[in-house]
């Protein structure tokens, strides 16, 4: 029986070790800075360093890939989230979305927020500066909540 459970704790190390050859393409796209959320929208500083923390890792083309990114299968995981987080709203390509794009997911960004949905809780667990507080919660909903004002306003200008 000892040697059966040797032989398999060997088996699982040799496929971990296997593993760590077979990560995902962690490379971003080349991101037109003009492009960006925070430069189209201009948020006061207090939220540009809120978003950068909480949002921009998953969100934008500006992903900052932590010592764990590079253990495999935790990279995989990983990078799915990201992608997916891209997929649903990516900071860097703002301004390519139309106005009515625009509204709905900043709709979405402050029911997510205010929920506590966002930033994941598997992404605070290590990140501890994406933690909001309370009152960044509000901070952000209520920017967010203005910058749909200012859409909503410029598009019936147009």
């Amino acid at each position: 029986m000892e040697s059966l459970t040797s032989k398999i704790i060997a088996g699982f190390i040799l496929v971990f070790i296997i593993l760590q050859f077979f990560g995902p393409d962690t490379s971003s796209p080349a991101a037109d800075p003009s492009k960006d959320f925070i430069v189209n929208s201009q948020p006061p500083e207090q939220v540009t360093s809120i978003l950068k923390s909480a949002c921009y890792d998953c969100h934008s083309y500006q992903t900052n890939y932590p010592w764990y990114s590079n253990i495999e299968p935790v990279s995989w995981w990983l990078q799915d989230h990201i992608e997916h987080g891209r997929d649903e709203f990516n900071m860097s390509l703002w301004s390519d979305y139309s106005s009515n794009r625009a509204d709905h997911k900043l709709e979405e960004a402050i029911e997510l927020v205010e929920e506590e949905e966002m930033p994941l809780p598997s992404y605070t667990w290590v990140h501890g500066d994406a933690r909001l507080t309370p009152e960044q919660r509000d901070l952000l909903t209520e920017w967010f909540s203005s910058l749909r004002t200012k859409i909503s306003d410029n598009s019936e200008e147009n």
